[in-house]
């Protein structure tokens, strides 16, 4: 690497550190770029900058379309800036399986917020990543860490099942639901149930109170079933309305409980740790699929195993197994 990029990494990091928003967005979009220079000039700034992450609290927070995420996060945000904390979002936008675009909306979805000078909010596309966040949320966190912010909220995809792999990345784990009866209870993945660490029933207003009400003593009773996942903290059911603003405060106490129940016990280190390896294994199977992709050799191949399987001539297993044979070489005893 040449000394020009090694100083202006320098100075990028500096001007990230001081908590230049300008400085942030440019390093964000280095991390995300697919580009072999701009990837290694990526990691040599997080590398950097290492020291100077993993002191903020994150939270994921996920739920299906409509259950009032962004507005939820604009008026949770807004709270925790007027407590003259600095909180950033990063908020993942859909991409088109067909066309590969996304919208990027977020910030017209959360204008208050979007002006704020304590917030940043940073849209990105999750590129088909399976999990709801796109494949590098975590070196967006680790940036909007290093510049100074005290809280990161991710806002997932609501794709269902798979947006469990948020919980992999976060400190807590936020479900927000709209108010139903125990009918919508069945809807709901006992898998992603495991993983909440708080269920919130958002747009608990107006008409909408008394089935909030209904909804929250359902999934109460659903979550004395499951198994607690740590020792210091159980799983705990909660109602809040971002359109009136009740509740707010009462979500942010109780992160700050998790928070110290879980440092207490020690199971926070663990939980970061846990996160690094979760980190690890996703570069792993991404840099596979990457190594994979870009075999030309196993371009013809691929084609024949696409053509054979959607024929119904060979079961995608067996398939799969010889693709991975013929990249990875015979297997060893």
């Amino acid at each position: 690497m040449s000394k020009a990029p090694l100083d202006d990494l320098n100075g990028l990091a500096a001007r990230i550190r001081s908590g230049e928003r300008r400085a942030l967005a440019k390093a964000i979009t280095l991390v995300e770029s697919g580009a072999a220079e701009d990837r290694e000039l990526g990691e040599a700034l997080l590398a950097e900058l290492l020291p100077d992450t993993g002191r903020a609290l994150r939270l994921g927070l996920s739920g299906a379309p409509g259950v009032g995420k962004s507005t939820f996060i604009e008026s949770f945000g807004t709270y925790l800036t007027g407590l003259g904390l600095k909180v950033a979002v990063l908020a993942i936008d859909p991409s088109s399986v067909r066309s590969g675009g996304s919208i990027l909306g977020d910030k017209t979805r959360m204008e208050k917020l979007s002006r704020d000078a304590n917030a940043f909010i940073r849209p990105s596309p999750s590129g088909g990543t399976l999990g709801g966040v796109a494949r590098h949320t975590r070196e967006a966190m680790l940036l909007t860490e290093a510049a100074g912010y005290d809280v990161v909220l991710v806002e997932t995809v609501g794709v269902g099942q798979s947006e469990i792999a948020v919980a992999d990345m976060v400190d807590m784990f936020c479900l927000l639901l709209a108010p139903a009866g125990g009918d919508d209870l069945q809807g709901i993945k006992r898998g992603i149930m495991e993983l909440a660490d708080l269920i919130i029933i958002n747009k608990a207003d107006g008409d909408l109170l008394k089935p909030a009400r209904v909804a929250a003593a359902d999934f109460k009773g659903a979550l004395g079933l499951i198994q607690p996942k740590y020792r210091a903290w159980t799983s705990q059911v909660m109602m809040a309305s971002a359109l009136e603003g009740t509740g707010i405060e009462d979500v942010w106490e109780r992160a700050n409980a998790f928070r110290a129940a879980l440092a207490e016990t020690g199971e926070a280190e663990t939980l970061r740790a846990g996160q690094a390896k979760a980190w690890l294994w996703s570069e792993i199977r991404d840099g596979l699929m990457d190594a994979l992709m870009a075999e030309k050799t196993l371009k013809k191949a691929l084609e024949k195993a696409e053509k054979s399987v959607a024929e119904g001539q060979d079961l995608p297993p067996a398939a799969a197994r010889a693709l991975l044979a013929g990249f990875l070489g015979p297997s060893r005893p």
